[in-house]
């Protein structure tokens, strides 16, 4: 706790110069990683700064060193030889793993640029084997499209897209020393049956998924049910912990710091290692305000006429069983300061019970 205005500025100060006075405690080493969604309030500072993007990928790498993260999952953009060459460097001086989010081509016109980037990074000995997590829709399902058949155009263009990326994986595969397998996250905008369906179709080794352990739940999946189903498909993870609380039109939904909301984080994780022992446990902490998941309206199930009765109404038993004594944590009425402190108190105290309580101590 802090205890005066002088004690509050010196940690203000801490999280604004990318948090260099370190606690004790927090030496420690995790195997987990941290996804850079997690500083997401930390990257708006920066493009508010002038940057072109977000924090500087080698310096979010050493961010993430000194809170005792064993790795990283993050947007690259367009580098340049030099910022891969430096991200090399930083990655290898922390003994730490890369994964790298990206965008899928739309068109053919985009197919090379994706392989260019690939090849870019590929010719970088140790950055030859990674998973490239990607997001199919930047929105959340049930506000993006008023109709069926929107979100039909959107799931025909979601197959093009990974067909056009399949044959591109597979020859690197066949072809090269180098190894690169594509993770879709459940982003709510799939359900677990519809996301199975398009991997079933693709039929290929080097694309998988990328489990977010909370995110189902605004489609009103149980998230249990939602990690064991996509389990044997996992390449990475985005790791959170999920708390809920009534309003109106359904519920809220809110990441919390791991270990107070109410997933069972290690079945979770015992799930996913028994399924895939190498799978990388990513934390993706996003210190904001709670989600609206307004199931009562009738746009919500626009796109969900077919979802099964019985799962719903035991995603909603679930929502119903765990709701919070206490208002979720809101950060719009925080200053500035307070809210890079808050997000910065998120991941550290999420990063300590990964080392005390999941067996992620590196």
């Amino acid at each position: 706790m802090i205890a005066n205005r002088r004690e509050f500025l010196i940690a203000g100060t801490a999280a604004l110069l990318g948090g260099r006075m370190l606690r004790a405690e927090e030496r420690a080493r995790s195997t987990m990683g941290i996804v850079s969604h997690s500083y997401t309030i930390r990257n708006a500072m920066a493009r508010a700064r002038g940057n072109v993007g977000e924090i500087d990928a080698s310096e979010f790498v050493k961010l993430c060193a000194e809170r005792g993260a064993g790795g990283v999952q993050l947007d690259l953009g367009d580098p340049s030889d030099e910022d891969v060459k430096n991200l090399r460097t930083n990655l290898v001086e922390h003994d730490m793993y890369l994964e790298l989010s990206a965008t899928l081509p739309r068109n053919r016109t985009q197919v090379d640029d994706f392989n260019d980037k690939l090849f870019q990074l590929a010719r970088s000995d140790q950055l030859s084997q990674f998973v490239i997590r990607t997001a199919l829709l930047s929105g959340r399902r049930y506000e993006v499209f008023a109709t069926a058949s929107e979100f039909r155009a959107f799931k025909n263009q979601a197959y093009k897209s990974l067909s056009l990326v399949k044959p591109l994986l597979d020859n690197w595969r066949r072809n090269n020393s180098w190894r690169f397998k594509l993770a879709i996250e459940n982003h709510k905008d799939f359900r677990t049956p519809e996301l199975i369906e398009l991997l079933e179709r693709l039929d290929s080794p080097q694309i998988g998924v990328c489990i977010d352990t909370g995110n189902n739940l605004a489609l009103l999946e149980d998230p249990m049910e939602t990690i064991e189903a996509l389990a044997p498909w996992a390449f990475s993870t985005h790791l959170k912990d999920m708390a809920v609380e009534r309003y109106a039109d359904g519920f809220l939904l809110s990441e919390v710091p791991l270990g107070q909301g109410f997933l069972d984080l290690p079945r979770i994780v015992r799930t996913l290692r028994r399924a895939r022992p190498e799978i990388n446990f990513n934390l993706e902490m996003i210190t904001r305000d709670p989600l609206k998941i307004p199931y009562r309206t009738s746009k919500y199930w626009e796109t969900m006429k077919d979802a099964p009765a019985q799962s719903v109404a035991h995603a909603l038993d679930t929502v119903r069983d765990h709701l919070a004594k206490t208002p979720l944590p809101r950060v719009s009425n925080l200053s500035q300061e307070e809210k890079l402190k808050r997000e910065d108190d998120n991941v550290r105290e999420s990063l300590r019970y990964a080392r005390e309580h999941l067996g992620m101590s590196a």
